[in-house]
């Protein structure tokens, strides 16, 4: 499979503040590849070195075969980038935002009614064409901004941060439509802080403070955890957490809903370390929020 991105050694400040530290990772070519962190992680950053928005300070990225700080005309024709704030008109409707994109590609005549009436269809936005943008929820405001980074049939879709303060409905519809996208054969490169939609990518990069902790699909990062992964249940959890924080070969203890989730050491025995309290331990497969969370600890420690 060839590759359609590729970071090396991409790094950028602003000021005192080193945002991304040297990034190296490559997207295949029809795949969902997730930057998966917290805010402040250096997600936003890493999707514009890579769109050639912001230059690098130091490495390069080479998107769709071409080298970005080269061939940066190459690459725009390549590539759709939707920004995390809604940049569409709200004075103009659905359709007219769709238009005035068309116009900007010199996308015209039949071409553009099929793939505006496309569009329209996959998105289920057809009844809301003559709807201000203004007027339109934020999944259908998110759906609008799609449509219009798809007019030119990029090859490659960077998506920072899509379904921010969306709906969970609008969520699922929005990760319907980029598997169908995917499906004809687009790239797509996605930042998200939700651990729930870095399951659906085929990998992802799990991010902390400008740099990549780990890379994988998320069966194997979940398989690769060296530590072991507890659910806790008990009354009050929240002394339990405190307890169990001071003991020898505890990783990390973290609140879970209604249990806690604790990581123990690879040599560590889970008996040796609550046999005197009086709670229920299960062995479970940790998520990627698990998995992040515990490799956050690890580097801190």
């Amino acid at each position: 499979m060839s590759i359609a991105v590729q970071a090396r050694s991409l790094s950028r400040r602003f000021g005192a503040i080193e945002a991304v530290r040297e990034l190296s990772f490559e997207v295949k070519a029809g795949e969902v590849f997730g930057l998966v962190g917290p805010d402040g992680a250096g997600k936003t950053t890493t999707l514009r070195m890579l769109c050639g928005l912001v230059d690098p300070d130091k490495g390069d990225a080479v998107v769709a075969g071409f080298e970005v700080s080269k061939h940066l005309d190459e690459v725009k024709d390549a590539i759709g980038y939707m920004a995390q704030k809604f940049g569409l008109y709200g004075d103009l409707t659905v359709e007219e935002n769709m238009d005035f994109y068309a116009d900007l590609f010199g996308i015209t005549g039949q071409v553009r009614v099929d793939l505006k009436t496309r569009l329209l269809q996959m998105t289920r936005m057809e009844p809301f064409r003559d709807r201000p943008a203004s007027k339109l929820s934020g999944g259908m405001k998110q759906k609008l901004s799609l449509m219009c980074t798809l007019l030119h049939k990029p090859q490659i879709l960077f998506l920072d941060e899509p379904t921010n303060g969306v709906d969970p409905v609008s969520r699922r519809d929005f990760w319907l439509i980029l598997e169908e996208l995917v499906k004809d054969g687009m790239t797509v490169v996605v930042s998200t802080a939700y651990l729930d939609e870095a399951e659906r990518c085929h990998r992802v990069a799990l991010m902390d403070r400008g740099r990549i902790v780990l890379c994988g699909t998320p069966a194997e990062l979940k398989a690769n955890l060296p530590e072991k992964c507890y659910a806790i249940r008990g009354a009050n959890l929240r002394e339990i957490k405190h307890t169990l924080e001071s003991r020898p070969g505890v990783s990390s203890v973290e609140m879970s809903g209604a249990a806690l989730h604790l990581f123990l050491k690879p040599d560590a025995k889970l008996l040796d370390i609550i046999a005197d309290l009086d709670i229920d331990a299960e062995r479970i497969t940790p998520s990627l929020e698990d998995i992040l969370i515990s490799e956050i600890h690890r580097a801190a420690a």
